[in-house]
């Protein structure tokens, strides 16, 4: 029975009582009627009472069923889960190889007022090799094949699961000074590196084997994102230490500063010491770096201009008998700016500027770099490259370079 059932009956009760009224005497008809309504009254809440009472119990059943269902299910995957122990996942063959990439850099090229040799050079062939060695630490091996020669052009291991959120690096890598030096050529906006890292630290940069500290400094209330890069390494590089093999140690500052949703700034400055007792040699290296960037967030694959410098003074000193003693400091530097015109095309243009670091006297050299890029994809880009430079003997060159560069792998134009 449901409550719209009780109702019908206690009207159809009330009605037949009316009919029996009519036919009785007034006043003990009334009395009579008054009586059954009463009663019918209390019946009608009695049975209320009940129905409450059993659709009550039946809800309150229900949800204690349901919950016990829940416990119970709980409880037989808990059993189960502790019947059965815990199973590996199946490796597969080459689950234990490392991520290898290989890269293509492949040039064709014109001298002006020079023979037209080696106009197609294999630039260079980089082989990478990167794997997670256990959830604690990673390795990066790169092999570079260039003039029919390989040589390991980085190979080290870095440690994460330091306190103070350190980083370690040991091995064989770029080192960290200005921005551009850590950067592999191919990931460059141009050809080649500035002036500047060819005449101060040689054709490939600054790379030395040694340890290397990061720590992600805290701001201290201060704006921005700050970082500190301590690292030793063996002073092995023929420009800045002669030849020497002594250690040398070195330090980077920089901070990051997001100044709106589409733009950011950072800045860093690097120095660098070392010796090489065998020739009486001191260098001294600074480096300041600027860059700032644009890139909207919704057009960030088709829309982005970069305009980065660096000033470099090296400082070299020979304590040697008079005659040859020589201390003296040479600056160089460059400016970069590329714009990236759609999904494809990329313009650019660097201006270089820098001393010779060589003793006697004092010469200089600039060079001015407009480039064409065509993205294809980032596996794949197309480079056109002039080139306008003068030496130190003031002479005057032009040179035109089309660059193609491939990649293979899940590492493709790493950049830093």
């Amino acid at each position: 029975m449901n409550l719209r059932l009780l109702t019908a009956i206690g009207v159809a009760a009330i009605a037949l009582c009316g009919r029996d009224g009519q036919a009785q005497q007034p006043d003990s008809a009334a009395r009579r009627q008054q009586r059954t309504l009463d009663s019918l009254a209390a019946a009608l809440r009695t049975l209320q009472a009940r129905l409450d009472s059993v659709t009550g119990v039946r809800r309150d059943t229900s949800a204690a069923d349901e919950l016990a269902a829940i416990r119970a299910a709980a409880a037989v995957s808990v059993d189960s889960a502790a019947a059965s122990p815990p199973q590996q996942a199946k490796l597969g063959q080459n689950a234990l190889n490392p991520e290898i990439s290989v890269t293509g850099d492949l040039r064709a090229q014109s001298v002006s007022g020079s023979p037209q040799d080696n106009t197609f050079i294999p630039r260079e062939f980089e082989f990478g090799f990167q794997s997670a060695l256990d959830p604690y630490s990673t390795a990066k091996v790169f092999l570079a094949a260039e003039d029919g020669e390989l040589s390991i052009e980085e190979g080290y291991a870095y440690f994460t699961a330091l306190p103070l959120h350190l980083r370690l690096d040991v091995g064989r890598f770029r080192q960290t000074i200005g921005e551009l030096n850590r950067w592999h050529l191919h990931a460059l906006n141009t050809g080649d590196y500035p002036l500047v890292i060819r005449r101060f630290a040689g054709e490939e940069g600054i790379v030395a084997p040694g340890a290397s500290l990061y720590w992600p400094m805290p701001s201290f209330g201060v704006p921005g994102t700050y970082e500190l890069t301590v690292q030793a390494t063996t002073g092995n590089n023929e420009v800045l230490f002669a030849g020497g093999r002594r250690p040398s140690l070195g330090a980077q500052l920089s901070g990051f500063w997001q100044t709106s949703r589409s733009t950011f700034a950072q800045a860093s400055v690097s120095a660098l010491h070392g010796t090489n007792p065998d020739t009486a040699l001191t260098t001294d290296l600074t480096v300041a770096a600027a860059r700032f960037s644009w890139r909207p967030p919704r057009e960030a694959l088709a829309r982005e201009f970069n305009i980065r410098g660096e000033l470099w003074s090296l400082h070299r000193r020979f304590d040697l008998p008079a005659a040859a003693r020589f201390s003296a400091t040479r600056l160089g530097g460059y400016v970069d700016a590329s714009w990236r015109l759609n999904r494809r095309w990329i313009a650019g243009v660097r201006g270089d500027y820098v001393e010779s670091p060589d003793p006697g006297p004092l010469a200089h050299e600039w060079a001015v770099t407009p480039t064409l890029t065509y993205w294809q994809s980032e596996f794949v880009y197309v480079r056109g490259q002039y080139e306008r430079a003068r030496n130190l003997l003031s002479a005057t060159s032009d040179r035109f370079t089309l660059q193609f560069v491939f990649a293979m792998g899940p590492h493709k134009h790493e950049l830093f």
